[in-house]
Formats: structure tokens, C-alpha cells, sequence
């Protein structure tokens, strides 16, 4: 029955915060709609655009507030959630007072400020504190690598997590929490949310949910759905592995059916009980390394046929790396590879080349900032190739891109350069590279490349599986590596696998 009557409010904040990273993640990193801007998202391919599907579906009415979301990186400083509060408040407030039914938002679940260790956490306790707000359905999807805390169990009636990593499902996860508060609607049945920590922290090499340890677990979480109508959704989370917090890491939650008075389900607690047995049962499994790139390297024969992918996690652009880390180009080019191609992040670069014309050559250094750990810049003479504003459609409107930018994304002013057999793609803003459309965008086929690098862990393998021959993790200098030992962690729980091995 469609039921014209609700009123929801809608907002966003998304951010993976990486604690390890030098600097901070600033207001001016943040694209930011306000007001009817959020319902410009309507039909597109994000997490909003699922909302707002459902929203139409059912004849609600869409109070929108404010969206702010920007792409991996460090810690985000306070005046972003000071100035978002602010702009939440002014839209909400108003909104309770006239009569909301819901509220509906869109987080990712890693956030992390200088004095807010979860920040999503620290909202939903903000939005319980204001009138009317204290018993309104509180509804909303979230990312799969989230660090979930207790703080966002009591604080939402019901969040439900992305199952795919790479994020090919984030709409589709938006659209199933909307149903589900559609659900709350029509039968006035409350729900609560309840959440277990496993004491387990993965790398996001380690997460992907074609394989083990998460595949076993995200079919467990099915099974327990479908066998329990009592249960409205059970969540895996992966955790991010580079957030230094009390909660970083893995975790499972569930939605039940709340009755006032009643505690939690001991059945439901039993499942994630469950759940996080499963998980220390193959805890080795998600504790994911590389080898060192010179060592992968000297096995990989040069000539062989179809194009050879160079997965490098530790400058994995997705999880919040700068993507100008040095070390596999340094390797193309110390190894002269032929009709080898590598994505820099590097709006230096690009600045440098910006007065050149086809086929000119000129000497510049390339990559090398963003992070301590790499050996800095390499200095390489090039011929420009080209130029473009760095804007592109997704060809995969459900690529793990599409669940940050929807349809489109800006590389900022971006160039085309060549050292000797090596394509440089140099773009003025981090790419993850996720999706076709960042090369071809260009002119460029990817497909016909015999080396490429690819500055991602996991995400990049829906666009880029079905073009390559063989791929090959390896382990260089960057913030994401893999080997979590080498991290200074001095807020993390203790113990925690794989820290402490235990």
C-alpha cells in the first residue's frame, strides 16, 4: 500500500578516514549539496539514488538536508563536522517541528576526526538529543568497511551494510534499508539493533567477499536472514584496517523486532555469536600479505600474452592512499618494461606539462609527495601526449566507484604522458581506479597494455578482471600496506588478531 503521508528527512556524511595518513582531510576536500541539491541525485547510480527510489516508490515526502562526502584520506578535521552539524541542525530542527516520520541517512561508518573517534557515532547521539528526535525511526545504509561501535548500535534503529566488496551492491543496500523503513511503516513494528565485535582487525586485501574469510560469513548472515522473520537484516562488517580507534576492525550486527521492555533477542545474540566464531575459525584466512615487488617481478615472464596487472595495496587510492607512490613505476622503468601504463595522482605533474603541445619533451618529477614512505620523486624525461578537465562517465554504474560519486568523476585537470614504453596517466585529484572510464576517457584502451599498475587492494576487480590475463599483488613502500604489524596503533582495543596472536 503506498502511504503518501511520510515525512523523511535525508542526509549523507561519508568519509573513510586513514589515521596513519600526515595531514588532514580539510572542508575544501569535501563536494557538499545542500538543500534540493540531494534530490539532483535521483536516478543516479549511489547509495542516495537508491533512497530516493524508494522514496518515489512510496509517495513519501523528502525533507533534504545536507550531503558532504569526499574521497579517502586523513584524519578529517573538526571544522568539518562543526560546519556540517550546523547545516543538519538548521534543516532538521524545523523538520521535527512541522512533524517528521523518519529520518534517513548515509554514512559510511569509518569516519574519524582529530577529537571524534566515530564520528557517525557521535551524530546519531547529536540527533537523539534533539526535540522530538529521541524515539524517531532513525534508518540508513552504510559501507562495508565500516568500524561499527556500540555508539551507532544505540543510536539508529536500523543501518544496513553494503554485502559486496568491491561495492557493486551500495544502491542496492540503500534500497533495502528504504524498504525496510517502508516496512517499519506499515506494520508499526519497532526494531532495534544489536552488535557484536570480533576482536579480529583484516587488511582490505584481506575483505573481498568472493573470498574466504568473507564470502563463508557473508552466506552465513544470509542463512540466518532467511531462516528468521524476526530478524529484518544482519551486517557484516569488514572494519578499515587503517583507522587507529577503540572499534577498528571486524564486527556483526543484526535488526530485530523490538518489543518495549523486552531485551535482546537471546537467539539473535546467539547468531552473531555464531558469526564471530566463524570468523576466528578463519581468521588466517582474512590476514592477507604481499610479496616484495622485485621478488613477484623476477618470476613474471615479460613476453607472456594479455595484459599483466600490478596490484599495489599500499598506495591503494580506495583506502585512502595519496596514489602517487613510486614504487611500481620505478620498478617499469628500472626493469624497462614495453607497453607498460601507470595512474599517478600528481597535479604537479600535470601543471608542469600544462604549455606543452603533442610531441613535446621535457624532464619532470613524478609522484613521490603524498607520503614519507616513498622513496620520493622520480625524475623522468617524458613526451606530453595529451590533455582533458578529467571528467568521466562510469561505464559500470554499479562499480565500487559508483557507491562514492554515482555516475560520474572528476580527475581534475588531467595528462597523458609517455617515458620511453611506459603510459603515465597523471590526474590532479585521487582516482581510485575502479572503473574503465578513467582510461578510456582518454583514448586510451587498457586492455592493450602488457603491464599495468593498479593502486587499489581489492575494488579495482570488477572493471579490471575480465581484461587481464594474470595479476599479481606485491608489496612496495606506502600508508595501506598490507602487514598490519607495521602500523604504530595506540588507540585499537587490545588484544586484537592479528596484533596479538593468540
Amino acid at each position: 500500500m503506498v502511504d503518501r503521508t511520510k515525512r523523511v528527512l535525508l542526509a549523507g556524511l561519508f568519509h573513510e578516514t586513514h589515521n596513519f595518513l600526515e595531514g588532514t582531510t580539510g572542508l575544501s576536500e569535501f563536494e557538499i549539496s545542500r538543500g534540493d541539491e540531494l534530490l539532483n541525485r535521483r536516478d543516479d547510480a549511489s547509495p542516495m539514488g537508491g533512497f530516493l527510489e524508494v522514496a518515489d516508490e512510496c509517495g513519501w515526502t523528502v525533507i533534504p538536508s545536507v550531503d558532504y562526502r569526499a574521497a579517502p584520506g586523513p584524519t578529517v578535521d573538526d571544522a568539518v563536522i562543526t560546519q556540517f552539524w550546523e547545516e543538519f541542525q538548521a534543516h532538521a530542527r524545523p523538520a521535527l517541528m512541522a512533524g517528521l516520520d523518519a529520518i534517513y541517512l548515509v554514512l559510511h561508518g569509518a569516519m574519524a576526526t582529530r577529537s571524534i573517534a566515530d564520528v557517525e557515532g557521535e551524530l546519531l547521539f547529536r540527533i537523539r538529543q534533539l526535540d522530538r528526535a529521541a524515539r524517531l525511526p532513525i534508518f540508513g545504509v552504510y559501507d562495508l568497511h565500516a568500524n561499527f561501535t556500540w555508539e551507532m548500535t544505540c543510536g539508529a534503529e536500523c543501518l544496513v551494510a553494503y554485502r559486496e566488496n568491491p561495492h557493486t551492491d551500495a544502491r542496492d543496500a540503500a534500497v533495502r534499508a528504504a524498504r525496510l523503513l517502508q516496512r517499519r511503516f506499515e506494520t508499526g513494528q519497532r526494531t532495534r539493533a544489536i552488535w557484536m565485535p570480533a576482536d579480529i582487525v583484516w587488511p582490505p586485501t584481506g575483505v573481498a567477499t568472493a573470498a574466504e574469510p568473507m564470502q563463508t560469513l557473508q552466506s552465513a548472515a544470509r542463512r540466518i536472514e532467511a531462516e528468521h522473520a524476526d530478524i529484518w537484516a544482519v551486517n557484516v562488517n569488514a572494519g578499515y584496517a587503517f583507522a587507529d580507534t577503540p572499534q577498528t576492525g571486524v564486527s556483526f550486527g543484526a535488526v530485530i523486532e523490538h518489543h518495549d521492555g523486552d531485551p535482546p533477542m537471546p537467539a539473535a545474540l546467539a547468531h552473531l555469536e555464531q558469526l564471530k566464531n566463524l570468523a576466528h575459525e578463519r581468521r588466517a584466512d582474512g590476514n592477507v600479505t604481499e610479496r616484495p615487488i622485485n621478488e613477484v617481478l623476477d618470476q613474471i615472464e615479460p613476453s607472456a600474452p594479455g595484459l599483466t596487472a600490478i596490484i599495489e595495496p599500499s598506495d591503494n587510492i580506495g583506502g585512502g592512499a595519496p596514489g602517487d607512490g613510486t614504487g611500481v613505476l620505478r620498478a617499469f622503468v628500472e626493469r624497462g618494461f614495453q607497453n607498460a601504463a601507470v595512474a599517478i595522482n600528481d597535479p604537479d605533474a600535470v601543471q608542469a606539462l600544462a604549455e606543452l603541445k603533442p610531441g613535446d619533451r621535457t624532464t619532470v618529477a613524478i609522484g613521490g609527495k603524498g607520503s614519507r614512505l616513498d622513496a620520493g620523486p622520480l625524475e623522468l624525461e617524458v613526451e606530453f601526449v595529451s590533455r582533458s578537465d578529467g571528467r568521466f562517465k562510469l561505464e559500470n554504474p554499479r562499480s565500487h566507484l559508483a557507491s562514492m560519486s554515482g555516475d560520474t568523476f572528476h580527475m581534475g585537470p588531467t595528462a597523458v604522458a609517455r617515458h620511453e614504453g611506459i603510459t603515465l596517466l597523471l590526474t590532479s585529484r585521487k582516482t581510485p581506479p575502479f572503473d574503465l572510464g578513467q582510461w578510456r576517457s582518454q583514448g586510451i584502451d587498457p586492455a592493450q597494455f602488457s603491464f599495468i599498475g593498479v593502486k587499489a587492494a581489492v575494488a579495482h576487480r570488477t572493471a579490471y578482471d575480465p581484461i587481464v590475463a594474470r595479476s599479481y599483488w606485491v608489496d612496495t613502500p606506502g600508508p595501506c600496506a598490507s602487514n598490519l604489524k607495521s602500523l604504530p596503533f595506540k588507540r585499537i582495543r587490545r588484544p586484537v588478531f592479528p596484533l596479538d596472536e593468540r
